[in-house]
């Protein structure tokens, strides 16, 4: 990894584009920590404080902090995800955005619908948190205005729009992509504070100096673990062999070549881990937001659902909620995967280009036997996805250190440099292709 970055830096080319994107995140952290005009931080970040679960440490993991201190990127990226997300279940789901979106004109118009989703999200968003928390003492004024309202309201939409834009502009100038860049700067922000919370929390709890080596070993070990998980999980693939009979053209005999299809492990990425958390802190979060009394069995409910209780030796009953994000997990995988990859289409292109899979035949047994394979894949690909979350949820929960990252941060933040590495290993190898064809 190293060795590519001091490579990519003596390239003019590709130098330019690093700096582009360093300037980008500089600018990203600065309005982080830009407040709200007439807002009050330190009522919410109080506020933060007093919450007993973690119904708003993903949230705030995601918004690199700006949540809690409620700055200019309070909303962060995240209406950018949900309108993204929407606007890929609306293309699978109605056939004309489908075919729209086969074309560059149409991924164009989109893209534009995506931007102009995401400004209603981040406006309904914006309107919610102000008008929710300001009769609650969020503003710095005693008796708020419609003025005032108006003001937070258009500041964190703006901030939002144009964290958008920047994402965008590191897309097109920079290097990798630009929204993932930027969810990856805020969980990487919150990290050393995190770390030394951990580190705190086991010498505390340790008696002697003897435990809290021990302490901070393990945390490196589990830290490291996770890591390593990821990695394999996300480069695991299986390998389908594909078989392309030989076919005339003119007066040639072309084709008989072997290839594969690719099939990730990771199919459905980190989508069913950030569907499933967000599903099961959901009633949290509402019950946060609208002041409903969270004590006595609705209060047992909620601990249920969050996963700070989950693995707690004092009420084993709460691991019910782990058992409900397995089935939550094993679900999206399944139902991610099934609208992103179509084993039919698949099975039809490669009977078009004369290629069948050796022992298969063409057709309906391929479009079968792709299915099989995808779904052990997707199951194998869930089950790796629920130990790496796991691992530091098991570790929260026994040790009673509470921090915003954990397998879901990582999964995010190795994959993207995992594939940012990747594209700058691919500029580096157009760029000495060019200089060979010229030579």
């Amino acid at each position: 990894m190293f060795k590519t970055f001091i490579n990519a830096i003596k390239i003019k080319e590709v130098r330019k584009k690093l700096l582009f994107t360093l300037a980008i995140l500089v600018v990203i952290r600065i309005g982080s920590q830009l407040p709200v005009p007439g807002v009050n931080p330190n009522y919410f970040a109080e506020w933060f404080q007093q919450q007993t679960g973690d119904a708003f440490s993903f949230f705030d993991a995601f918004t690199g902090g700006s949540f809690t201190s409620m700055s200019l990127f309070a909303l962060n990226i995240t209406p950018y995800i949900t309108s993204s997300i929407i606007i890929q279940l609306l293309t699978i789901a109605i056939p004309k955005l489908e075919e729209m979106n086969k074309e560059e004109e149409g991924r164009k118009k989109m893209a534009s619908v995506t931007r102009y989703v995401t400004v209603a999200l981040a406006l309904i968003e914006s309107a919610a948190l102000a008008i929710g928390f300001g009769s609650k003492g969020l503003l710095n004024v005693a008796n708020p205005s419609v003025i005032n309202y108006v003001a937070i309201i258009a500041a964190m939409t703006a901030g939002s729009t144009l964290l958008m834009w920047l994402g965008e502009r590191i897309t097109e100038n920079g290097v990798g992509n630009g929204i993932s860049i930027v969810l990856v700067i805020n969980i990487v922000s919150r990290m050393p504070a995190d770390i030394g919370t951990l580190v705190t929390t086991f010498v505390t709890s340790a008696s002697n100096t003897g435990k809290a080596i021990l302490a901070a070993v393990i945390i490196l070990a589990v830290i490291i673990a996770t890591v390593v998980l990821v990695v394999y999980l996300n480069a695991g693939v299986r390998k389908v062999p594909v078989q392309y009979a030989k076919k005339v053209q003119g007066s040639r005999m072309v084709g008989a070549n072997n290839s594969h299809i690719p099939m990730r492990v990771n199919t459905a990425g980190v989508m069913p881990i950030i569907f499933a958390s967000s599903l099961m802190q959901f009633p949290v979060v509402v019950c946060s937001l609208f002041g409903v009394n969270t004590t006595g069995k609705i209060g047992e409910i909620m601990k249920g659902l969050q996963s700070n209780y989950w693995f707690s030796a004092e009420q084993p009953v709460y691991t019910v909620g782990f058992l409900v994000y397995i089935v939550l997990v094993v679900f999206f995988a399944y139902f991610y995967t099934s609208i992103t990859i179509n084993p039919m289409l698949i099975a039809d292109n490669m009977k078009k280009s004369g290629g069948f899979i050796p022992g298969i035949r063409p057709g309906r047994p391929t479009t079968e036997y792709l299915t099989n394979v995808l779904n052990y894949i997707i199951f194998m690909g869930a089950i790796g996805l629920i130990i790496v979350a796991a691992i530091p949820i098991f570790f929260s929960g026994v040790f009673g250190a509470r921090v915003s990252f954990g397998g879901t941060s990582l999964i995010i933040i190795v994959s993207v440099i995992l594939e940012t590495l990747s594209q700058i290993e691919t500029m580096m190898l157009e760029r000495n292709y060019k200089g060979f064809l010229n030579s």
